[in-house]
């Protein structure tokens, strides 16, 4: 509005304005008298007062629009703010859909081993430049996690605490090539172990490593844990088999996992804290 104020337009407009506000007082003062003066007066104000009312309906418009604008603006800003609150709603939704399906699957996992203790934890940081996907959650020794517990996503394994510290911890996901657990193709039985693999680090894969050129494991095949070291329990799934290739550095082959969970964009997992084979 103050643009509007300012403009030259509205500069010239006004001064219209009074031009035609100084003829109609001349015309008032000179009444209906068929003078010479009234008369040439006449015949220049009379299209001037025509244009005047012109000038003001143009006036008026102008007005009514710039507070038809500001209704409108008003109105998105109402619009916007209905958007916002709906896609929090959404996000929190969300995050009680995720939470709801990492309950579930805990509490089945807990059903057929009732031996497992838990610990709840949620991400709260991560490191970008860490192509393995390395984070941290807000659990640490003080809840009674400690290095090489199993964090787990439901039943699926995810990756292990690499430090943990009395308030927090740091999970070296299953990307990460200095992880390693013996696995199985559950189908075959195959045992082999999975690792993390630089290359493929940056598509959320992993491999199982050392499998002969006769290996049963195939495309489709189901890799879980196989529980031999003691420090993770068998039968915690890893992943699907996507393709065989021959290492390059060895005689061996090797199977490309699709991982069962995007550790990548986890935001709550479980610390595995205890279970009675790891006891004997």
């Amino acid at each position: 509005m103050k643009q509007l104020f300012k403009s030259r337009r509205f500069k010239v407009i006004a001064g219209i304005i009074a031009l035609l506000l100084v003829g109609a007082l001349i015309c008032a003062a000179n009444g209906r008298g068929e003078t010479a003066q009234s008369g040439i007066i006449g015949t220049v104000f009379t299209p001037a007062n025509w244009l005047a009312s012109k000038i003001s309906d143009g006036i008026t418009y102008v007005f009514g629009e710039a507070t038809g604008n500001e209704e409108y603006l008003n109105r998105i800003d109402e619009l916007e703010n209905q958007v916002g609150s709906l896609q929090d709603q959404l996000a929190d939704y969300e995050n009680l859909k995720k939470q709801n399906e990492l309950y579930k699957d805990a509490l089945e996992l807990k059903e057929e081993n009732p031996d497992y203790t838990f610990v709840e934890a949620k991400a709260i940081s991560r490191d970008a430049a860490d192509i393995f996907g390395s984070y941290t959650i807000n659990k640490g020794s003080a809840s009674g996690i400690k290095d090489g517990d199993a964090v787990l996503y439901g039943n699926y394994i995810v990756g292990i605490i690499d430090r943990a510290y009395p308030t927090y911890s740091v999970v070296k996901t299953i990307l990460d090539p200095d992880f390693s657990v013996s696995a199985y193709e559950i189908v075959s039985g195959e045992i082999s172990y999975v690792t993390g693999r630089a290359e493929l680090a940056p598509e959320g894969k992993c491999i199982m490593a050392n499998l002969d050129s006769s290996t049963a494991v195939t495309y489709g095949s189901i890799i879980a844990t196989a529980g031999i070291s003691g420090k993770i329990p068998e039968g915690l799934i890893i992943g699907t088999v996507e393709e065989i290739q021959e290492d390059t550095a060895s005689v061996a082959s090797y199977a490309v996992i699709q991982p069962g969970v995007d550790v990548n964009n986890i935001s709550e997992c479980l610390v595995l804290t205890g279970y009675e084979s790891e006891a004997q």
